[in-house]
């Protein structure tokens, strides 16, 4: 499959596995359980597939599929084989919405599991939750993934705040800035990157240079880099995503200004890495984990990325592991939760889930009946010669 085939308006995973039950049997299943009859289960998912974010995506879809592909092919779960429903929200927040009440009101989902976009999940899960359908590893990390305590929410990755907070101590303390600025987008998303910046100025003593604020779609920054460089900033700390990164190191690069970036979660992608005219070199990113290249000396990984470039033409990034990540531990849950698959079964498997581990080498996942973040890791890495690389093999704390 190619990338123009991957983004699609909808994508619809699954088939039937096993005898087919006859339609009171199922009937009654899906009375007791929405989303689950007795020969499949209905996962949904809105997704940015064509808009600012699709490269992210698209990837972590991709992987996502793959993943329940591998499944069905060899059995489903319990019998069982996954439906994959997606809807693609072009990030878009009323297109998300519009997307979700498709998902919850026509597909009948059983949970979602990787929706995109900070503002566009706030804006979902009361609706979600009205239904009592679990929002499990949202593709962002915002602090309201998992905060307040919710029983339908799991957060999969270590927050924006707690990212910023462990890379401006590492950077203050480990390289000597002293005169710390933020760019951000002007969203839910941005604003929690630009709360653990300042927080963690504010318990060393310091104060914010200088703060930018900009929209999702804006492409001209000059402004903005001069009112950083004015504030004589030795640090710029990035509440942005993929395309305002490039354009941002893109434009300091042009005005010969060499100062240090530092993001997060949503700027640690190979787009960014390998833009042209390299203006990403030494550009540094806070994540949840370390990406794993598909030449990593990791067998698995090797599989992992040879399968990947052959299903869909392109090689994995970073949001790609994460997607299959949250896709093969979903899977193990579920195989966990037993054939009486139910909303109660299916949470507490999750958060009876302790220590497991993805095939690349990320942080141990774990969950509880009182905390639904399942890691809480960061990690820092740079890029040189177009690719990431781990600045230390250690997460960062604060």
């Amino acid at each position: 499959m190619n990338t123009t085939s991957a983004i699609s308006r909808r994508l619809v995973l699954g088939g039937t596995v096993g005898v087919l039950a006859s339609p009171a049997i199922m009937g009654r299943a899906a009375a007791a359980t929405r989303g689950v009859t007795d020969t499949e289960i209905v996962i949904g998912q809105m997704s940015d597939l064509s808009g600012v974010t699709a490269v992210q995506g698209v990837n972590n879809n991709n992987a996502m599929r793959l993943a329940f592909d591998e499944v069905n092919k060899a059995g489903g779960i319990h019998g069982r084989s996954i439906r994959f429903i997606v809807e693609d929200m072009e990030y878009i927040v009323p297109k998300a919405v519009q997307a979700m009440n498709k998902l919850l009101n026509r597909d009948n989902i059983f949970f979602a599991l990787g929706n995109g976009g900070t503002p566009h999940n706030d804006a979902v899960m009361p609706s979600m939750f009205e239904k009592n359908v679990p929002n499990v590893f949202p593709l962002t990390c915002a602090r309201s993934m998992y905060q307040p305590f919710n029983r339908l929410k799991f957060g999969q990755f270590s927050s924006y705040y707690d990212q910023m907070r462990a890379g401006v101590k590492y950077f203050v303390e480990q390289r000597g800035k002293k005169v710390v600025g933020v760019m951000y987008q002007d969203t839910d998303f941005g604003r929690d990157v630009q709360a653990g910046v300042v927080a963690q100025l504010q318990s060393m003593g310091l104060t914010l240079a200088a703060e930018t604020a900009h929209r999702p779609t804006d492409t001209d920054f000059n402004a903005a880099l001069a009112r950083q460089k004015d504030a004589g900033c030795d640090l710029i700390c990035m509440g942005t995503i993929v395309k305002d990164t490039s354009i941002i190191l893109q434009t300091a690069h042009k005005m010969g200004w060499n100062v240090d970036f530092c993001g997060q979660f949503a700027s640690y992608s190979t787009a960014v890495a390998e833009a042209p005219g390299e203006p990403a070199e030494g550009f540094f990113s806070m994540a949840p984990a370390l990406y794993r290249y598909p030449d990593d000396p990791l067998p698995a990984v090797q599989a992992f990325g040879a399968k990947y470039r052959k299903t869909f033409g392109i090689d994995v990034n970073y949001l790609g592991e994460a997607g299959y990540t949250a896709a093969t531990f979903t899977i193990a849950v579920l195989e966990k939760a037993g054939r009486d698959l139910t909303l109660d079964s299916f949470i507490g498997a999750l958060e009876s889930t302790k220590d497991w581990h993805d095939i690349f080498g990320g942080p141990a996942l774990s969950m509880s009946p009182t905390n639904h973040h399942a890691s809480s890791q960061s990690f820092l890495s740079v890029v040189k010669n177009r690719r990431w690389t781990p600045v230390m093999d250690a997460a960062l704390s604060f």
